[in-house]
């Protein structure tokens, strides 16, 4: 077997590596990226609240809160070369208790100390002037102007596809299950093959730990803490139009409601510890304390609406705290880790103070690459379009009259589009992720068998290959009528 060679292997391909790779793409390098799953977005990445945060609350002069209050300015640019949907919205962070009152001058001094000055304290008449369904028995609280909100898959395909459109290769369902440092580089061992690099950067959210031990690196751990969500229909009567944040707690921002960028809502999360790293269940006690916490803030919730819920596991680090090391003893290797809930939102910070680290090491040189390609063309949107253009796009491809979602108008066209890009979409979620369907309120009631049929076409596979998330998630096992009775 042919041993793969690249100056830099960036293991994780969620939010943060992949922007990562976006950057390193300026510089003249041989870049891979590994994943063990079947698509970009990682764990925690594809599973969040969908904020883009200003940093206002995090811990003052740590490095969390210079990755996030540096990064939120950042997203005005890039989403627009990338085209990813993006809204600065506002938040409102509510008190509905006098002990919750009392917080806010704290909140709002830790605020003012991580430089994010926008943020402006309101009376429960001017909360209630700008968002009428909050609580009637609200105390106070603050307004946060630039608390955005975005599109967390389009965010991280959209880069990646840049990327690779630099020259970034992707491997995917690529297990790392053995690195060695050897004089000069690397020795990474995959479960697709070898991989030699100048440069490691580990980048493996939940198994950044699992990563670093390969070099007998053991001095902290990462366990998962499990966020648990429910999705609104846009049919709710809630009318809210900013982002409704609880006083935070300890560990955690609290649970909040939140509008998405496609008209909808999402209310989470809890914050409960967990050991599994690949436990995604939800369970009711948990989707519960959701409702029942969001509605002190917002009574007119109700699982009436709710469409589906999710869980996002988050990177949780012991020792806490956002962590970026390199080792004397491993030139060439960098570590992130303890990038919780507040990954997404840091992403595109953290990828050029990685750059940089990367510079001190010596990997990175200029002058940067005259042909870097810095724009990204999205897949035309059907349902947004008007009449005048969706004529336009059904003359260009015809495959654009063919409805296969009915609930998000997905098309044809936008589904072959999606398996075609790189990297391109290759199960269920992946199609989901990049252009909404099953995402409605039938859950993929409708699409859910004709998306295989055109992932089998358009891959060149079985039926029996289609996958929902990769190897083990097989939706069928055969024809009906080739299938006996065993007794």
């Amino acid at each position: 077997m042919s041993i793969a060679k690249a100056d830099v292997v960036i293991i994780g391909a969620g939010a943060v590596g992949v922007a990562l790779s976006r950057e390193l793409s300026r510089f003249a390098l041989d870049i891979l990226v590994v994943d063990r799953l079947n698509d970009v977005g990682g764990d925690a990445s594809k599973s969040n609240s969908a904020i883009i945060h200003t940093g206002f609350d995090a811990p003052p002069g740590s490095l969390e809160s210079a990755m996030v209050v540096h990064a939120n300015p950042m997203y005005d640019r890039l989403c627009c070369e990338l085209d990813v949907p993006f809204q600065r919205v506002g938040a409102i962070l509510v008190a509905v208790t006098e002990e919750e009152e009392a917080e806010l001058p704290h909140i709002l001094a830790k605020a003012r100390a991580n430089h994010v000055y926008d943020v402006t304290p309101f009376t429960p008449k001017q909360i209630h002037e700008l968002e009428p369904a909050v609580a009637p028995n609200v105390r106070g609280g603050l307004y946060i102007p630039r608390e955005s909100i975005i599109d967390p898959f389009t965010l991280v395909v959209a880069q990646a596809e840049n990327a690779a459109a630099n020259g970034v290769e992707f491997l995917r369902n690529s297990e790392v299950v053995g690195l060695k440092y050897t004089d000069g580089g690397f020795n990474i061992e995959t479960t697709q093959g070898a991989i030699q690099a100048r440069c490691v950067v580990n980048a493996a959210g939940l198994f950044t730990d699992a990563i670093s031990a390969f070099l007998d690196i053991r001095d902290f751990r990462v366990h998962p803490r499990r966020g648990q969500y429910h999705i609104l229909d846009r049919a709710a009567p809630l009318g809210v139009q900013h982002i409704i944040l609880p006083v935070p707690t300890k560990i955690s921002k609290g649970k909040l409601l939140t509008p998405s960028v496609h008209g909808n809502w999402l209310i989470g999360a809890t914050a409960e510890d967990l050991e599994n790293k690949s436990s995604h269940n939800t369970t009711a006690e948990g989707l519960e304390e959701v409702v029942q916490d969001v509605r002190k803030l917002v009574p007119a919730v109700t699982t009436e609406f709710a469409i589906a819920q999710y869980v996002g596991l988050r990177p949780a680090r012991t020792p806490d705290g956002y962590h970026f090391r390199t080792f004397a003893q491993f030139p060439g290797y960098l570590e992130l880790s303890g990038i919780r809930s507040t990954g997404i939102s840091a992403s595109l910070a953290i990828a050029r103070y990685a750059c940089g680290k990367l510079m001190e090491m010596g990997i990175l040189s200029f002058p940067l690459k005259e042909n870097f390609i810095a724009r990204r063309e999205g897949i035309p949107c059907f349902r947004d379009a008007e009449n005048e253009r969706r004529e336009e796009l059904i003359q260009q491809d015809p495959r654009y009259a063919h409805i296969v979602c009915r609930c998000e108008t997905v098309t044809e066209a936008e589904i072959v589009q999606a398996i075609h890009r790189t990297p391109g979409a290759r199960d269920l979620d992946g199609i989901k992720r990049r252009v909404r369907a099953g995402l409605g309120r039938c859950q993929a009631g409708f699409c859910g068998m004709r998306i295989p049929q055109i992932l089998s076409r358009e891959l060149n596979i079985s039926m029996k290959q289609v996958t929902k998330k990769g190897n083990g998630s097989e939706l069928f096992i055969g024809h009906t009528k080739s299938l006996r009775e065993t007794r």
